[in-house]
């Protein structure tokens, strides 16, 4: 069963939410949280596989609590929100979120982005995806591609090519059919190309390599 906690400041949509995902025989709501303080105890609490995160939510927002637990490492989050502000949107990817959805989401996409992102794939509202990702690159500091060069000198030439898969947007399954290789074992690859370059998403990876001139 996929284990999610729900966050978000709402109960009406808390209960929404909840309704759509118990369609889903393999996914069990295991919490909820009205506010990002309470989520974040709440995830560390009951380690639940994904966390529903909404933005705009007092106390500690949800960009906040998306941050301390992708750091933490206890669960993935999925950004759930009304609000496609670009303000919103990077900071949701900077601080790791490996996913985004409108609240407008149909309740098949909703359980398909909850499993994918379970299963440690990335999900992008269609709505966004282009102007979020152009936006995203263009909107980025300094050239990530100096910082990161020591970190990608350290990859093995598997993970250079899993990277470079990354930077195409293949999940995890069309990465296993690209290089041969078993789910499982592309599960393990991204992961430690993300520990070695220090990312939180999938979606950090993928901008690095396409800034790096990887895809």
């Amino acid at each position: 069963m996929i284990r999610v906690l729900l966050a978000d400041d709402h109960a009406a949509i808390r209960s929404g939410m909840r309704l759509m995902l118990e369609q889903a025989d393999d996914i069990v709501v295991v919490g909820e949280a009205a506010d990002g303080v309470i989520a974040i105890r709440q995830t560390a609490a009951l380690r639940p596989d994904v966390v529903l995160m909404d933005i705009r939510m007092p106390h500690t927002n949800g960009i906040t609590a998306t941050r301390a637990i992708t750091e933490a490492g206890t669960a993935e989050v999925l950004i759930l929100t009304t609000f496609d502000l670009d303000d919103y949107l990077f900071g949701a990817l900077r601080a790791g979120a490996a996913g985004f959805l409108l609240k407008s989401v149909e309740p098949s996409v909703l359980i398909d982005a909850v499993r994918r992102v379970a299963s440690g794939d990335g999900f992008l509202a269609p709505e966004v995806t282009r102007r979020l990702l152009t936006a995203f690159v263009a909107a980025t500091p300094a050239p990530p591609v100096v910082t990161a060069a020591p970190a990608l000198a350290e990859l093995t030439e598997r993970e250079r090519d899993v990277l470079a898969a990354l930077g195409r947007g293949l999940s995890n399954a069309d990465l296993a059919a690209a290089l041969a290789i078993s789910e499982a074992t592309a599960k393990t690859h991204v992961s430690r190309v993300l520990g070695k370059l220090g990312c939180t998403s999938r979606v950090q990876a993928a901008i690095l390599a396409k800034e790096a001139g990887m895809a």
